[in-house]
């Protein structure tokens, strides 16, 4: 199976490609960013398309099976929360209109997946990524939180699936609702 990870972004979009073989062995197949820099700053439109071509372009290149998209959670700032909301929804859509599945997972969710604990640094997840994935230098941070998002769909992936198929899993508003 072939998991594409997005790290949504308005200015710098992380994507990470991985295929998991049989006994779950991971290779890592591609990594690196989307940006939206070239568009001029204040038209959102045009970047929110940039990504939304970008994300449809990857798809056409590296033919993935699923995604894997983290949740983002509202911050201190709720201007930005609102711009990256629509970055991560013109990736969504740009998936979905790729007929991949998509599995969601929060940054602690994947923090705790590769790093063993969920308030992991960006550092301490670059290096597990290049440890986990045997990469000869560790990956730019957007791209590293890509590939986490691809390992923890990986490694969660199968058994959130049967779960689902159980109907015993919360759904994504639920979380919201509950404050995760």
């Amino acid at each position: 199976m072939r998991i594409l990870g997005i790290d949504p972004g308005l200015r710098t979009t992380g994507f990470g490609v991985l295929d998991v073989a049989p006994g779950q062995r991971l290779r890592y197949v591609a990594s690196g960013v989307i940006q939206t820099v070239d568009a001029p700053q204040g038209d959102l439109p045009a970047r929110l398309k940039l990504l939304f071509d970008g994300i449809r372009e990857l798809h056409a290149r590296y033919r993935p099976d699923a995604a894997a998209v983290e949740i983002v959670f509202v911050n201190v700032n709720p201007q930005a929360t609102l711009l990256l909301g629509q970055a991560r929804g013109a990736c969504l859509t740009a998936l979905v209109a790729s007929d991949l599945p998509v599995a969601e997972y929060t940054a602690l969710q994947m923090k705790q997946a590769v790093a063993g604990h969920g308030k992991a640094a960006k550092a301490q997840v670059q290096a597990m990524v290049q440890r986990l994935l045997q990469l000869p230098a560790a990956p730019r941070p957007d791209a590293a939180d890509a590939l986490g998002l691809a390992i923890t769909h990986a490694h969660a992936g199968q058994a959130v699936a049967r779960l689902q198929a159980a109907g015993l899993t919360r759904t994504t508003a639920s979380m919201y609702r509950r404050g995760r």
